[in-house]
This record gives structure tokens, C-alpha cells and sequence, in this order.
């Protein structure tokens, strides 16, 4: 799933939203890169609301959620 997210501008950013993403069960990799605004993760088993609390939690917003084919 590609995730859009607010408020990202360096690479401390990336970091924080990278390892919150990667506490979640399910989750098998993260790519987050600040830049884009955007992280790629690849998971099973997680919602979208999920994702959510997790960007939320480093201090961003998750604005988007799109599902990207393999």
C-alpha cells in the first residue's frame, strides 16, 4: 500500500515515520522516503486506520492510501 503523508521534511522524519510503521504486526517491509511524501508498505492483515495511528504517532498525517499491485 503507498500511503501519502503531510509534514515529512527530512530524513529524521522518514526515520520516525519508517520505525513506527515497522511496530506494526503484519508488516513485512517499510519505504518511506520524505522527499515524496509517501511510504510503500508491503503488509497483511493491517487496516488503513492502523496505518493512520502509526503516522500519526511519529508526529504526521496520513492523508492518502492507495493500494499498489506487486
Amino acid at each position: 500500500i503507498e500511503i501519502t503523508i503531510e509534514g515529512m521534511t527530512c530524513g529524521h522524519c522518514q526515520m520516525s515515520v519508517t520505525n513506527e510503521l515497522a511496530t506494526l504486526e503484519g508488516v513485512k517491509s517499510v519505504s518511506v522516503d520524505h522527499t515524496l511524501g509517501t511510504a510503500i508498505v508491503e503488509a497483511e492483515g493491517v487496516s488503513n486506520e492502523q496505518f493512520e495511528e502509526a503516522v500519526t504517532e511519529a508526529g504526521y498525517k496520513a492523508v492518502g492510501f492507495q493500494t499498489i499491485d506487486a
